[in-house]
C-alpha cells in the first residue's frame, strides 16, 4: 500500500510527463466538484432511491473515486499541503472530538 506522500509524488510525476502543467487551482477546484458530482450520481442511482439510467450502469464507482483522489492530490501538490500530515492531524482531532459521540448514537445501533 502506498503512502499518501507517494501518491502525491506519482500525481506530480504524471502531470510533468503527460499533463504539461497543473491546471490553475481554481480550475482544479471546479474539476474536483465535477468529479464529486459524478460519484454522487452513481451512488444516488445505484444505492439510493433514484433509478439508474442504462448509460450509468457501466460507470465504475472506483474509477470515479480515483478521479476525485487524483484531483485532490493535484490540489494538495499545488498548495503545498502534505496530505499524510493533514490526514493524521485531522484523524486525531476527530478521535478526540468524537470519542464517544458515535458509540452513544442510538441511530447507529
Amino acid at each position: 500500500m502506498k503512502e499518501l506522500s507517494e501518491l502525491q509524488q506519482i500525481a506530480d510525476d504524471w502531470i510533468k510527463a503527460h499533463g504539461v502543467r497543473y491546471f490553475d487551482v481554481l480550475t482544479n477546484m471546479a474539476q474536483l466538484a465535477e468529479e464529486v458530482g459524478e460519484v454522487a450520481r452513481i451512488i444516488a442511482r445505484r444505492y439510493g432511491e433514484q433509478s439508474e439510467k442504462e448509460s450509468d450502469k457501466q460507470r465504475d464507482l472506483g474509477e470515479e473515486l480515483a478521479d476525485v483522489l487524483f484531483v485532490t492530490l493535484c490540489l494538495a501538490n499545488q498548495t503545498g499541503v502534505d496530505l499524510r500530515e493533514a490526514f493524521d492531524k485531522r484523524l486525531q482531532v476527530k478521535a478526540e472530538r468524537d470519542r464517544d459521540r458515535h458509540r452513544h448514537n442510538e441511530k447507529l445501533r
